[in-house]
């Protein structure tokens, strides 16, 4: 693929990643928000505070290892994808990067399930 091409597809795809930022960050202070809400009300009733403290996960940097094994794993699928058949390089790369992200994600949970019993 052409490198002129490369960088049209990048300049496309900008419009998509600044909506996709603006609206990220507006879901989540929407939800820190309510969350504060939620949390000084119990607090103002009384409640425990133990409510508010989350399930550690026995191996965080395991989940993120896989994880991002998975991602590198499906780019560089979705780069012999785009090179070696007719398939878009954009839906190769994306296809990808979400199979293998995901499928980190299902094998961290199957290992967790495994450990937990």
């Amino acid at each position: 693929m052409n490198i002129n091409i490369k960088i049209k597809i990048m300049l496309d795809l900008t419009p998509v990643l600044v909506l996709g930022v603006i609206f990220g960050s507006i879901v989540m202070l929407v939800y820190l928000n309510n969350r504060k809400k939620e949390r000084m009300s119990l607090i103002e009733k009384g409640a425990d505070a133990s409510i508010f403290a989350t399930k550690s996960e026995s191996s965080p940097s395991l989940k993120w290892g896989i994880f991002l094994t998975g991602l590198a794993i499906g780019l560089l699928i979705g780069n012999l994808l785009e090179e070696y058949t007719a398939m878009r390089g954009e839906v190769a790369y994306f296809s990808m990067i979400f199979l293998f992200g995901g499928m980190g994600l299902v094998v961290y949970y199957l290992i967790e399930r495994k450990r937990s019993e």
